[in-house]
C-alpha cells in the first residue's frame, strides 16, 4: 500500500520501508512520528486530505543537505563579486507503516517542523503574544509609581543652592 504525504511544502509518494530526507522536523533520533497530512492512500484520493489516514515513521537522524553555492558577479568595470553557501537542515526518516484509518487513536507524536511549531505557538489564543501587552502594562506600573514617589527638586530649592555656592566662594 502506498500513500502520498505532504510535509515541508513538498509531497512524497511513500510505502513501508522507504527512507526519506524531509525538511527539518522537531524530533530526535529513534523517536516515532506520524505524518497526518495525507493526500492519497492507495486508490483513495483526499478532498483535500484523506480523513483518518496517516503515515508512521521512525526518525533515523538529523542531517545537513549538500552545500549549494550561489555566486553573483555584478556589472562590468566594478569587479564586484560575492559567493554565498547554504546547507539545508534535513531529517532522515524511515517509513514504518501506512494507516488508512485510526490515525487519531494511534497515540504517536505528530510530525511538525521547527518553523511550524513556532508559528502555531504564536498564533494560539492566550499564549505569549496575547500575554505580552499585559506584561508591558505590569512593568510600566512600578515605574510610574516609582516616578511619583521620588520627590523632585523644587524651583524654590535651586536659588538656595546658588546662594550657598556663592557664599562658599567668598
Amino acid at each position: 500500500m502506498f500513500a502520498v504525504l505532504k510535509t515541508g511544502g513538498k509531497q512524497y509518494k511513500v510505502q513501508a520501508g522507504d527512507v526519506l530526507r524531509v525538511e527539518k522536523l522537531d524530533a530526535v533520533a529513534g523517536e516515532k512520528i506520524q505524518f497526518n497530512d495525507i493526500l492519497m492512500v492507495g486508490t483513495t484520493i483526499g478532498v483535500p486530505m484523506v480523513a483518518g489516514a496517516a503515515v508512521q515513521a521512525e526518525v533515523i537522524d538529523q542531517i545537513k543537505g549538500e552545500k549549494t553555492i550561489h555566486y553573483v558577479k555584478r556589472r562590468r568595470k566594478h569587479s564586484s563579486q560575492r559567493t554565498k553557501g547554504h546547507r539545508q537542515h534535513l531529517t532522515l526518516v524511515r517509513v514504518t507503516d501506512v494507516l488508512t484509518t485510526g490515525a487519531d487513536k494511534s497515540g504517536v507524536k505528530a510530525a511538525t517542523g521547527t518553523a511550524a511549531a513556532r508559528v502555531v505557538a504564536h498564533e494560539a489564543p492566550g499564549t505569549a503574544k496575547a500575554a505580552a501587552p499585559a506584561e508591558k502594562s505590569a512593568k510600566a506600573a512600578p515605574k510610574a509609581a516609582k516616578a511619583a514617589a521620588a520627590p523632585k527638586a523644587d524651583a524654590a530649592e535651586k536659588p538656595k543652592r546658588a546662594a550657598k555656592a556663592a557664599a562658599a566662594q567668598e
